[in-house]
Protein backbone atom coordinates (compact mmCIF):
# COMPACT_ATOMS: atom_id res chain seq x y z
CA UNK A 1 0.00 0.00 0.00
CA UNK A 2 2.81 2.44 0.84
CA UNK A 3 4.14 2.04 -2.70
CA UNK A 4 1.10 3.98 -3.92
CA UNK A 5 2.22 7.14 -2.08
CA UNK A 6 3.66 9.61 -4.56
CA UNK A 7 7.19 10.88 -4.09
CA UNK A 8 6.41 14.46 -5.07
CA UNK A 9 3.37 16.67 -5.18
CA UNK A 10 1.99 14.92 -2.12
CA UNK A 11 -0.90 16.98 -0.70
CA UNK A 12 0.32 16.41 2.85
CA UNK A 13 3.82 17.71 2.20
CA UNK A 14 4.99 19.79 -0.75
CA UNK A 15 1.57 21.14 -1.72
CA UNK A 16 0.83 22.08 1.88
CA UNK A 17 4.12 23.98 2.13
CA UNK A 18 3.35 25.80 -1.14
CA UNK A 19 0.10 26.93 0.48
CA UNK A 20 2.03 28.16 3.51
CA UNK A 21 4.49 30.01 1.28
CA UNK A 22 1.66 31.73 -0.57
CA UNK A 23 -0.35 32.58 2.54
CA UNK A 24 2.67 34.19 4.19
CA UNK A 25 4.12 35.87 1.10
CA UNK A 26 7.28 33.77 1.02
CA UNK A 27 8.62 34.18 -2.50
CA UNK A 28 11.70 33.28 -4.47
CA UNK A 29 11.40 29.51 -4.30
CA UNK A 30 11.61 27.06 -7.17
CA UNK A 31 10.59 23.42 -7.46
CA UNK A 32 12.26 20.61 -9.39
CA UNK A 33 15.55 22.51 -9.63
CA UNK A 34 18.27 20.13 -10.73
CA UNK A 35 20.52 19.86 -7.73
CA UNK A 36 21.98 16.96 -5.74
CA UNK A 37 19.51 15.31 -3.42
CA UNK A 38 16.43 16.59 -5.31
CA UNK A 39 15.26 19.14 -2.72
CA UNK A 40 11.57 19.97 -2.70
CA UNK A 41 12.23 23.72 -2.82
CA UNK A 42 15.25 25.81 -3.76
CA UNK A 43 15.82 29.47 -2.93
CA UNK A 44 18.60 30.27 -5.38
CA UNK A 45 19.41 33.80 -4.20
CA UNK A 46 19.68 32.68 -0.57
CA UNK A 47 21.45 29.44 -1.56
CA UNK A 48 18.95 27.53 0.58
CA UNK A 49 17.30 24.18 -0.06
CA UNK A 50 14.20 22.93 1.74
CA UNK A 51 13.18 19.31 2.07
CA UNK A 52 9.77 18.28 3.38
CA UNK A 53 10.25 14.91 5.05
CA UNK A 54 7.36 12.53 5.59
CA UNK A 55 7.22 11.24 9.16
CA UNK A 56 7.05 7.61 8.08
CA UNK A 57 9.54 7.62 5.21
CA UNK A 58 12.23 9.67 6.94
CA UNK A 59 11.86 8.31 10.48
CA UNK A 60 10.43 11.23 12.44
CA UNK A 61 11.56 10.83 16.07
CA UNK A 62 8.01 11.71 17.23
CA UNK A 63 5.76 9.98 14.69
CA UNK A 64 7.76 7.26 12.95
CA UNK A 65 6.25 3.80 12.95
CA UNK A 66 8.03 0.52 12.38
CA UNK A 67 5.86 -1.93 10.43
CA UNK A 68 5.62 -5.39 11.91
CA UNK A 69 5.02 -7.12 8.57
CA UNK A 70 8.26 -7.65 6.68
CA UNK A 71 10.00 -5.86 9.57
CA UNK A 72 13.58 -6.44 8.42
CA UNK A 73 12.90 -5.02 4.97
CA UNK A 74 11.29 -1.89 6.44
CA UNK A 75 14.01 -1.42 9.04
CA UNK A 76 16.68 -1.56 6.33
CA UNK A 77 14.69 0.73 4.03
CA UNK A 78 13.88 3.40 6.64
CA UNK A 79 17.35 3.46 8.20
CA UNK A 80 18.77 3.70 4.68
CA UNK A 81 16.55 6.74 4.03
CA UNK A 82 17.96 8.40 7.16
CA UNK A 83 21.54 7.67 6.06
CA UNK A 84 20.83 9.07 2.61
CA UNK A 85 19.33 12.23 4.12
CA UNK A 86 22.48 12.81 6.21
CA UNK A 87 24.72 12.19 3.19
CA UNK A 88 22.69 14.63 1.04
CA UNK A 89 22.88 17.25 3.80
CA UNK A 90 26.68 16.90 3.97
CA UNK A 91 27.03 17.04 0.17
CA UNK A 92 24.91 20.16 -0.18
CA UNK A 93 26.57 21.94 2.75
CA UNK A 94 29.97 21.17 1.30
CA UNK A 95 28.79 22.79 -1.95
CA UNK A 96 27.83 25.95 -0.03
CA UNK A 97 24.09 25.38 0.34
CA UNK A 98 22.14 25.79 3.56
CA UNK A 99 19.77 22.90 4.21
CA UNK A 100 16.42 23.00 6.01
CA UNK A 101 14.40 19.87 6.65
CA UNK A 102 10.79 20.27 7.69
CA UNK A 103 8.87 17.34 9.15
CA UNK A 104 5.48 16.55 7.68
CA UNK A 105 3.85 17.14 11.08
CA UNK A 106 5.27 20.70 11.19
CA UNK A 107 2.92 21.59 8.32
CA UNK A 108 -0.18 21.11 10.47
CA UNK A 109 -2.10 24.32 11.12
CA UNK A 110 -1.29 24.20 14.83
CA UNK A 111 2.47 24.30 13.99
CA UNK A 112 2.23 26.67 11.03
CA UNK A 113 3.29 29.85 12.87
CA UNK A 114 6.41 28.15 14.25
CA UNK A 115 7.29 26.70 10.83
CA UNK A 116 6.84 30.07 9.11
CA UNK A 117 8.94 31.84 11.77
CA UNK A 118 11.70 29.28 11.26
CA UNK A 119 11.64 29.71 7.48
CA UNK A 120 11.66 33.50 7.70
CA UNK A 121 14.56 33.38 10.17
CA UNK A 122 16.60 31.10 7.91
CA UNK A 123 15.77 33.24 4.89
CA UNK A 124 16.85 36.35 6.78
CA UNK A 125 13.45 37.97 6.39
CA UNK A 126 11.28 39.75 8.91
CA UNK A 127 7.82 38.45 9.70
CA UNK A 128 4.84 40.75 9.08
Amino acid sequence: MRSLIRGSGNKDTELRLIGIFRTHGIRGWRRRHRIAGKPDFVFLREKLVVFVDGCFWHGCPTHATWPKNNAEFWRTKLLGNRRRDRAVNRLLKKAGWRVVRIWEHALARKHEARTVARLLRVLGRQSD
